[in-house]
């Protein structure tokens, strides 16, 4: 997929909200193709409803969430870190006592090669 340079305000798109167990996530998104943009902002208490198999690339921008993989263990992830994998090689889902702000990318380039 070729992508012709262009700007995003994120603050001009308007946030979409999806529920969490507890707390809600804001996300404002930019779709090119199957590349998925966004910046995502989670409410104090947010925790996932979901286990994700997605591959994401995941950069935090303010506060610090934790997330937890299938197997049990947890990785803390405060301002100035990121985390990527590809889809279907972890279950993880995600949660925050304080709130955050990411920056994460997902799309069919990170799905595992065969």
């Amino acid at each position: 997929m070729n992508i012709d340079f262009h700007t995003t305000d994120w603050d001009a798109i308007a946030p979409t909200i999806h529920k969490g167990e507890t707390g809600e996530a804001y996300w404002r998104t930019v779709q090119l193709g199957d590349l998925r943009i966004r910046v995502v902002e989670y409410s104090k208490g947010y925790k996932a409803d979901h286990w994700c198999q997605k591959g994401h690339i995941i950069y935090c921008l303010e506060g610090e969430m934790t997330t937890e993989l299938a197997d049990g263990s947890l990785h803390i992830m405060k301002k100035g870190m990121s985390y990527q994998v590809t889809d279907d090689l972890s279950s993880h889902r995600s949660f925050t006592d304080t709130g955050a702000k990411l920056f994460i990318v997902d799309g069919s380039f990170l799905q595992p090669s065969l």
